[in-house]
């Protein structure tokens, strides 16, 4: 496929990706102002941050796959948006069928029975072949293909035993499943191909890691991209966990903004990455994260102690405005020392290797201004060549005065 096709084709699959979605969003909507009370998990339900997956999936994978058309993972990427703006529109008319009940039967039956399965390959195949894949779109080597046909026929059988299921359908028990094979062989053949759907998502992480020790230079800052933002988006899980125990809706919310993370994060790295060096975010990712915590610990702790004692000491149980004041004032007073001696600990602990070099150039500056002898200083500059830049060989040439060498000519 030339270049040119590549780009018609995979903003074509955006576009129609969108208007499944927005489609099937305008059905349910339209049931719901007439139906008040329907099952949750609808299509209208997290309408926006359907659309925000949708777009971000849709979105880069077009940009990858237009200017790279071979590599796979752009398409995944627009074949995971198309496969969720289908599934938006199938549960859309299931709700308008079910509320109205116009139109064909058997139709509102599959479109049903579609979106009861059609999460399987949307959650499943991002998550084992992008690490399979990734960077470049190919498998790291002929050894990894028995990992990518286990993970093709581990998700294929488990949707296939998934979808055959008899019974009503997932949380649509109104219908019941059309195309059903009440057989204890398809339990079975479900639960080993989901055991090995799951499972080959290990190996697939192995392989990026085994790709990474053999990259060069360019595919492994691609890989700590990834890895970065892999760390983001599980880190804001957990943080969402915790948060489930005081508000189920909001947790959700930002489990959902931050999956949106895993395309984007991908697209810098295959398409943009030269644009930031990776080192320098996760350098500043962990200083203002340890920073951020520490100054909450210091504040709510200060706020809890003074609160404490301030009730010890009068017997009213509610803190004066003036001690909240001056515990903002302290946090604001701490910040520039606590985030100095934060970056100094990440650069001495993560990053020593530049920080031995930021040592020693500065000491070098230092030594410059107050050296007077030549062959002294130059024998240093390559001491300092050395430790910092680790060269094989260094060598240094001075460039002789034009005007000594006329005057010794003369």
């Amino acid at each position: 496929m030339s270049r040119r096709a590549a780009t018609w084709l995979a903003w074509s699959l955006v576009a129609l990706s969108v208007a499944l979605l927005v489609g099937g969003i305008s059905l349910a909507l339209v049931t719901r102002s007439t139906v008040a009370e329907l099952p949750n998990g609808g299509a209208a339900d997290g309408a926006i941050l359907t659309l925000a997956r949708v777009l971000a999936f849709s979105v880069v994978g077009a940009i990858v796959a237009s200017r790279q058309p071979r590599n796979a993972i752009g398409w995944i990427f627009c074949t995971t948006g198309l496969g969720e703006g289908l599934s938006t529109l199938a549960r859309g008319y299931t709700e308008y069928w079910l509320a109205s009940g116009s139109g064909p039967s058997s139709l509102a039956e599959t479109a049903a029975w579609f979106s009861s399965w059609a999460w399987i390959p949307l959650v499943l195949v991002p998550t084992s072949f992008l690490l399979l894949l990734f960077p470049d779109g190919r498998l790291p080597s002929p050894r990894w293909r028995p990992v990518a046909w286990c993970a093709g026929l581990g998700i294929a059988g488990f949707v296939a035993s998934y979808a055959l299921e008899a019974g009503p359908l997932g949380d649509i028990p109104q219908i019941v499943n059309p195309y059903g094979v009440d057989s204890p062989v398809l339990r079975i053949v479900g639960v080993a191909t989901a055991v090995v759907a799951g499972g080959s998502m290990a190996p697939s992480a192995v392989s990026l890691i085994v790709r990474m020790r053999r990259a060069g230079s360019e595919q492994r800052q691609q890989i700590k991209w990834l890895a970065y933002g892999g760390a983001v988006v599980v880190g804001t899980i957990v943080v969402a966990g915790s948060i489930s125990i005081w508000s189920v809706p909001i947790s959700i919310a930002i489990i959902s903004v931050a999956l949106l993370g895993l395309p984007v994060f991908t697209g810098i790295a295959i398409v943009r990455y030269r644009l930031y060096d990776i080192d320098v975010v996760i350098n500043l990712t962990l200083v203002y994260a340890l920073l951020s915590a520490t100054l909450a610990v210091v504040y709510f702790g200060g706020i809890v102690l003074s609160q404490r004692v301030f009730a010890g000491l009068t017997g009213q149980e509610k803190l004066p405005q003036l001690a909240i004041v001056a515990s903002t004032l302290v946090i604001a007073a701490l910040f520039n020392p606590l985030r100095r001696r934060i970056q100094s600990f990440i650069d001495r602990r993560f990053y020593r290797r530049k920080y031995d070099a930021a040592k020693i150039l500065e000491t070098f500056s230092t030594r410059l201004r107050d050296e007077t002898d030549l062959d002294s200083l130059n024998a240093e500059l390559i001491t300092v060549v050395r430790e910092t830049m680790q060269p094989e060989h260094v060598s240094l040439w001075l460039r002789p005065d034009s005007a000594s060498e006329d005057e010794r000519a003369g």
